[in-house]
This record gives structure tokens, C-alpha cells and sequence, in this order.
């Protein structure tokens, strides 16, 4: 345990942390496939969603949140680009939306590894 953490980790199979190291891997796998994965993104989603509650009160509680909102804002967006490609501008509000849920799974990934819960905004 990390000096400073107050996360009691689970005695059996993976640890907290390394569940939210598998969240964030299931959701790059959807990424790097191009979407030819989704569903590894949907199965960090569920995830996050199952291990919510025996994470409140740790350090891993906001990366949770921040894997969820990622995934629900993103769906939105690229949902709405896909509307879009209709007027031919859905292209490019895709390319952001595809953008800014890496830059997020980049951040949140990057504040995990220092121990750190990803700070709010975009």
C-alpha cells in the first residue's frame, strides 16, 4: 500500500487499484480498435458502475465517476456527430468527440499512475 493512501484494497482478486488499471485498459482497447471493440468500453463502463459503491470514500471513487462521465459524454458526442455527417460536419465534431475522450482516458490513466483522482473539467 501506497504511504498516505486511505484505500483499504480487497483481500481477494484484484485489487482496487488494478480494477481501475483494468477499466481504463478496456476502455483504450475500445479506443486503439477504433471502435471494432466498443464493447470493451461498455464492459468498463459496467464495471465502474458494479465497483462504484466499494470504492466511495477512496482515492479511486473520482476515477470511476471520471471513467463513466467519459464514456456517457463521449457516447452523446459521437452519437451527435453521427447525426451530423448528414449536414457533412459530422466528420469533424467526431474527429473532437474521438479526441477529447482520449485526451480524458490519457489524463485519468496518467493521475492513476501518480495516485492522484483526475481533477474536474473537460
Amino acid at each position: 500500500m501506497i504511504p498516505g493512501e486511505d484505500t483499504p484494497d480487497m483481500e481477494k482478486g484484484l485489487t482496487q487499484r488494478q480494477l481501475v488499471h483494468v477499466m481504463y485498459g478496456l476502455f483504450a482497447i475500445a479506443i486503439i480498435s477504433t471502435g471494432f471493440f466498443g464493447v470493451a468500453a461498455i464492459g468498463a463502463v459496467v464495471l465502474a458502475y458494479l465497483k462504484r459503491g466499494d470504492m466511495v470514500g477512496t482515492v479511486y471513487a473520482g476515477h470511476v465517476d471520471w471513467i463513466i462521465r467519459t464514456f456517457w459524454w463521449g457516447l452523446l458526442w459521437l452519437v451527435l456527430s453521427a447525426v451530423a455527417t448528414m449536414i457533412f460536419i459530422g466528420f469533424a465534431t467526431g474527429l473532437v468527440a474521438v479526441i477529447w475522450i482520449i485526451y480524458r482516458l490519457i489524463k485519468g490513466w496518467l493521475a492513476h499512475f501518480a495516485g492522484e483522482t483526475p481533477l474536474p473539467g473537460l
